[in-house]
């Protein structure tokens, strides 16, 4: 378990997958919510499990707000948005509302060439299998080989099950040419503060990023600077667990992992900073 709170009593737990390779989530969509919590500055407990048949639709991540229970990474946010009034989005017109939801479908294309690459293709499978276990000693063999026959039949019925290993990197290779396409050399998407669907391009990008075994995915990911940069920086900066990566300091526990948000600097002090400290205040800064 993973607690990490800003302030106050906490009513909001976040249910996902274990974390894999330093990252919170090894599952976008977990890490997608997990992301998100953190840029709103809402304080949760992150709880990692295997099991989602308790789950709303068998599925993770989902949420329990003060006694409700929410799934589907989309419908958490919308909820956060609309129960906590967040303002993360606000300025955001009708145009760029419409990117965020293609793209958001995009993600949902890219996430089962991710797990094929993952669960199916035989050249990564034993590699993804043995970190898994060598992470969560708990996890065995027999039940990770059970867990593969189960997505061998949900890729079959979606349909990536049915191509060969290189017809479905492409597939995946041209979704993330479209990020390459869209996402500006410096800033976020729409601009100098993260909004939501940052939150989602993190999630997915940090799981192929940061995934210590080298798919095609992850090299075209490690390829393109426009990518890695806003995944390394905001990964540096909030989502890191203080035990996998050393002190940080807007944690005040490494045990409880507890999030204290720096204090910007004053607008004035900006003369003296570079270019990525300009980018880290403004960051911390929207936080606030």
């Amino acid at each position: 378990m993973l607690a990490a709170s800003c302030s106050g009593d906490i009513m909001l737990t976040l249910y996902s997958y274990p974390e894999l390779f330093g990252v919170a989530d090894n599952n976008g969509y977990g890490l997608k919510v997990f992301a998100f919590l953190r840029l709103a500055g809402l304080p949760f407990r992150h709880e990692h499990i295997f099991d989602a048949s308790s789950a709303p639709r068998g599925q993770l991540p989902y949420i329990v707000d003060d006694g409700e229970t929410i799934g589907d990474s989309d419908t958490i946010i919308a909820h956060l948005i609309a129960k906590y009034r967040l303002t993360i989005d606000a300025k955001l017109t009708a145009a760029e509302r419409d990117i965020d939801h293609l793209i958001t479908r995009m993600l949902d294309d890219l996430y089962w060439v991710m797990s094929y690459s993952r669960w199916k293709h035989e050249r990564f499978w034993p590699l993804f299998r043995d970190a898994l276990m060598r992470t969560h000693p708990s996890l065995t063999p027999e039940g990770l080989d059970k867990a593969r026959k189960y997505n061998a039949q949900r890729y079959y019925f979606q349909g990536i099950g049915r191509y060969a290993p290189d017809a479905a990197y492409r597939r995946g290779v041209a979704d993330l040419q479209v990020l390459v396409d869209l996402l500006p050399a410096s800033g976020y998407l729409h601009g100098e503060t993260p909004t939501s669907i940052d939150a989602g391009i993190y999630g997915f990008i940090a799981n192929i990023h940061f995934y210590d075994i080298d798919t095609p995915l992850k090299q075209f990911v490690s390829s393109h600077a426009n990518l890695v940069r806003p995944v390394v920086f905001k990964h540096s900066l909030l989502f890191v667990p203080a035990r996998a990566r050393g002190p940080r300091p807007w944690i005040r526990s490494a045990h409880s992992a507890e999030l204290t948000l720096n204090v910007p600097m004053a607008r004035s002090s900006y003369s003296g900073l570079s270019a990525v400290e300009r980018e880290r205040d403004t960051f911390l800064r929207h936080l606030k």
